[in-house]
């Protein structure tokens, strides 16, 4: 997925809702399209917040809240109360969307999304451009991208391989370079020497797979022997 942008995964037709459509329109609409989320704009187009699936089943969960203690309410932050009692009891969708949005831009590289969406925990990114939204990146957009059929590569020296898993164990502290010796043969990449660990060993797998012209890997390294971790330690 290497230079890819958000442009190229989103979704460009989003349904979007006004502020005060009622919860129980927003749920049929849900439903009926098949979408787990959906933004929240004013009458300029200006983007409000969002209303998704999780908003409106903590809505249904907070019909089993009891009633806080005399202790709760005492170290409670009113404000949070008073948000999470608009946003569970609220009628409209001004009333029970999320306002802090996560977005993008077009041009946002696909790692960023997909880190962006780790980070927050959540399952979807507006794609805004001067104040417009302009589509929507989602979880499924991203693996779908990831399952893509993938144009054939081009031939690739085995040297030029070999270098650039060089240059990529170089750039990661747990690939030791000073023990694993690389060798590449009709483009399998193939590890001699020793390893640390058995999770450097898939490791090095994962890290040779992503090296263009990669047509396999093969791991022939050893542990590491006892006398070696006195340099470690």
């Amino acid at each position: 997925m290497d230079g890819l942008k958000a442009r190229d995964l989103m979704t460009p037709d989003v349904e979007m809702i006004p502020p005060d459509l009622p919860v129980a329109a927003i749920a049929r609409l849900l439903a009926d399209r098949h979408i787990s989320a959906v933004p929240v704009v004013d009458a300029d187009g200006a983007l409000l917040g969002i209303v998704s699936e999780a908003d409106l089943i903590r809505r249904i969960a907070s019909r089993l809240d009891k009633p806080p203690s005399w202790f709760t309410t005492l170290v409670a932050d009113p404000v949070a109360a008073a948000d999470r009692y608009s946003r569970t009891h609220g009628f409209v969708a001004r009333e029970v969307m999320t306002a802090n949005v996560v977005t993008v831009t077009p041009e946002t590289p696909v790692a960023e999304v997909a880190a962006l969406m780790e980070q927050y925990g959540i399952r979807r990114v507006l794609v805004m451009e001067d104040g417009r939204l302009r589509g929507l990146v989602s979880r499924a957009d991203l693996l779908r991208a990831l399952v893509a059929p993938t144009t054939e590569a081009t031939e690739v020296s085995d040297e030029l391989i070999r270098r650039a898993v060089v240059a990529k164990m170089r750039r990661e502290p747990w690939a030791d370079t000073s023990h694993t010796v690389v060798e590449v043969k009709d483009g399998v990449v193939e590890f001699h020497g020793f390893s640390t660990s058995e999770a450097a060993q898939r490791g090095l797998h994962v890290l040779a797979e992503q090296v263009p012209g990669v047509k396999g890997v093969a791991d022939r390294t050893q542990p590491l022997p006892q006398y070696f971790y006195a340099e470690y330690t």
